[in-house]
């Protein structure tokens, strides 16, 4: 590599998270209001350039903290977008993370000295964001869709012992679809993801239904 080659020069890395939840029954994401240019007053993804002494995840998680306050989120990597032309500054490669927290749980700062505002949109109702953080946002979802039946993802949607209805009435949230509810249970046991706590729920009208837990 020729360090003095111009072509090498004047380029960064931003990380750009998807912060998902469910609430009411939606798919819902965090986003933040910038107060800086460029994209002065748009709504963005939650994120920002990575220092150069900082690794990826460090720089990531420092982000997020800095613009929301939340801490410890587990993050799994979306994608990578690198158009020469994604941002206004200088050439920046965008690494997308993707994560689902509580909503219950979940207490964020709206104002920061960086932010005006943070709140949550449903999926459907994103405005226009800053930069091209939509097209990050849409790989953000498929991303979150694969993971589904991941224990890292469903343990923050579920409370520590839960029916199987509930478990499939998230995934069919997310998925946008209906599951069959016979293949649906038997690919969840399959998988040995969750196993029964020998407790039972009596709240239905109906007869008692199994509680679960994640094994």
């Amino acid at each position: 590599m020729d360090t003095t080659n111009p072509l090498y020069k004047n380029q960064g890395i931003h990380a750009v998270a998807s912060i998902f939840t469910l609430h009411e029954g939606e798919v819902k994401v965090l986003l933040i209001k910038r107060t800086n240019e460029p994209f002065k007053g748009s709504w963005i993804l939650v994120g920002g350039a990575i220092y150069n002494n900082e690794d990826i995840l460090t720089g990531m998680n420092r982000e997020i903290y800095e613009k929301t306050k939340l801490q410890n989120l587990k993050l799994v990597q979306s994608g990578v977008f690198s158009d020469p032309q994604r941002a206004p500054q200088m050439r920046m490669i965008a690494i997308g993370f993707t994560t689902v927290v509580n909503y219950e749980k979940t207490k964020f700062s709206s104002i920061t000295p960086k932010t005006e505002d943070a709140k949550w949109f449903k999926i459907n109702e994103v405005p226009v964001l800053g930069y091209d953080h939509n097209k990050i946002l849409e790989e953000s979802i498929k991303t979150l869709k694969c993971d589904i039946f991941e224990k890292s993802t469903l343990i923050e949607l579920l409370p520590s012992e839960f029916t199987l209805p509930q478990v499939q009435k998230i995934c069919e949230t997310i998925l946008g679809q209906k599951l069959d509810r016979r293949n649906f249970r038997k690919q969840l046991l399959q998988k040995k993801l969750i196993c029964q706590t020998g407790n039972y729920d009596y709240s239905s009208q109906k007869r008692p239904a199994n509680l679960y837990k994640f094994c």
